[in-house]
């Protein structure tokens, strides 16, 4: 319980005793747990929405605007021909076991992220990669086999960060990084905890140590923040509440943009879905605004291809899976489907998914699609549909950043193969003229708009609530983070 002290004289003492310090440590919320604690062996974003910058680091990292900016990289030097990146390593850096990070960490941790038997998510980043050498301990030469554009963004994402290889056999469970602060415990169904790193090479944070609380049921995280049992809550599942938590002086509210793309994904390979035709009638069957207004009480932007709306190359192709049931009916009679057919609907913890999914199945149970619902834990979902592609349909928010490069992956989980797009694909990594790369990311989204490899909902919004007093939290989530580097609390 919190008092309130009246009186000058009373409030200068009392101000100078321990317990008016200002405060140093912080207990914020997410609603997804991590499935394990390794960013470099797995697609779950809830990984690095922990770990990302706080304990791991890259060569290159994303600020809170979606700029990219020195890492663990102090500088670099790219050769004319644009192939090779010479990175100079910062001085001092050491991980959290008091062993040195050096140039053959960095070669370690992109040879293993590229290796043949990888297990990490965006293997893709790395694939432009012919070799990485340790030059000297401080100097490290990579070489493309072809120019990136992207090189230096690919390498800012959490699947890049630079690992301790020591610490793999342990990674999951105790994770090891170079970050401003140190895995301590995992209570697993409840939280992770995290000190200060001592020995950090960076600004020192102003906190001493978080808690990372895992609240997955909306009302429960509603309770939570009105009761202040959190400091925070990062990506608050239940937007319908947030006006009452901005008419209370206690807290404040800030809603930001993602990454997110939400959307209602297909499996391409498995029939009916095979049939573009089917795939169009899907799309056509959902009212967007209805399931923004539904779901999200209303936060969120329809978009129609896999892409950000906030990006200035955006294409809005919204108007072209316009909400349109009769369409829908057609296309299905023009598949061999006049009665329409069932399938599976696997639904991630999410809300915009759980909730979604619901509003979802009422409107293609209009149009004669019968789903059958299975709500699914999020390791449950990850070794299902993204690792085994058995589904149907599925709703997942992709929070990577600028990941249009997904749909020229035939082993994806949505299993699209077009080897037009995958060829442009390859092009636009080797273009960096703005006004070339700008058509070439026209003319992506309008491919996979076209043939309605997957239906496109709306662009997630990101709520976050926490205590009026803490400064520093990101409003927006270029990438999905939750970089408690900045954060202090008022005094």
């Amino acid at each position: 319980m919190k008092a309130r002290f009246l009186g000058a004289a009373a409030s200068a003492m009392l101000l100078c005793t321990p317990a008016f310090a200002q405060q140093t440590d912080i207990t914020i919320a997410l609603q997804l747990e991590p499935p394990h604690l390794d960013p470099t062996s797995a697609a779950a974003g809830a990984i690095d929405s922990v770990l990302y910058t706080n304990v791991f680091e890259g060569l290159t990292r994303f600020m809170s605007d979606g700029s990219v900016v020195a890492g663990l990289a102090e500088s670099w030097d790219i050769s004319e021909d644009g192939t090779v990146y010479t990175f100079k390593l910062r001085d001092g850096v050491t991980f959290h076991d008091g062993t040195t990070m050096d140039s053959e960490d960095v070669k370690f941790s992109l040879d293993r992220a590229r290796a043949d038997d990888s297990a990490n998510a965006q293997k893709a980043l790395f694939e432009g990669i012919a070799e990485v050498n340790a030059v000297d301990p401080s100097t490290v030469e990579i070489t493309l086999s072809a120019p990136d554009g992207n090189f230096l963004f690919n390498l800012a994402w959490g699947d890049a960060v630079i690992v301790a290889p020591e610490s793999i056999d342990t990674i999951k469970q105790t994770p090891i990084g170079t970050g401003a602060f140190k895995f301590d415990e995992w209570v697993q169904g409840d939280r992770i905890e995290l000190s200060r790193n001592p020995d950090y090479w960076g600004d020192a944070p102003a906190l001493d140590s978080a808690t990372f609380k895992f609240i997955s049921d909306p009302t429960a995280a509603f309770a939570a923040m009105m009761a202040q049992d959190i400091d925070a809550f990062a990506g608050f599942p239940a937007p319908e509440n947030l006006p009452q938590f901005e008419a209370d002086p206690r807290f404040q509210v800030l809603v930001g943009s993602t990454e997110g793309e939400t959307i209602l994904a297909m499996n391409n390979k498995l029939p009916p879905f095979d049939d573009v035709r089917v795939r169009e009638a899907v799309a056509h069957a959902i009212d967007r605004q209805a399931v923004i207004d539904g779901a999200m009480f209303g936060l969120g932007t329809p978009i129609g291809t896999h892409f950000a709306p906030h990006n200035p190359d955006y294409l809005d192709l919204t108007a072209q899976s316009a909400f349109d049931p009769e369409r829908s009916k057609a296309l299905l009679a023009e598949a061999g489907l006049p009665d329409g057919f069932t399938t599976t609907l696997k639904l991630p913890p999410p809300s915009y998914a759980r909730r979604g999914g619901e509003i979802i199945a009422s409107q293609l149970r209009a149009v004669g699609i019968q789903t059958e619902i299975t709500n699914l834990e999020w390791a449950q979902w990850l070794e299902e549909v993204f690792r085994g592609k058995d589904f149907g349909l599925t709703i997942v928010s992709h929070t990577e950043p600028f990941d249009i490069g997904i749909y020229a992956r035939p082993d994806y989980y949505f299993q699209y193969d077009n080897p037009a797009l995958q060829s442009l694909m390859t092009q636009l990594g080797e273009t960096t003229n703005p006004e070339q790369r700008t058509a070439l990311l026209h003319q992506a989204q309008t491919i996979i708009a076209d043939d309605y490899v997957n239906a496109y909902l709306f662009q997630l919004a990101f709520p976050t609530i926490a205590d009026a007093r803490i400064k520093g939290l990101w409003q927006n989530a270029p990438t999905q983070a939750t970089d408690l580097t900045g954060v202090s609390w008022s005094e």
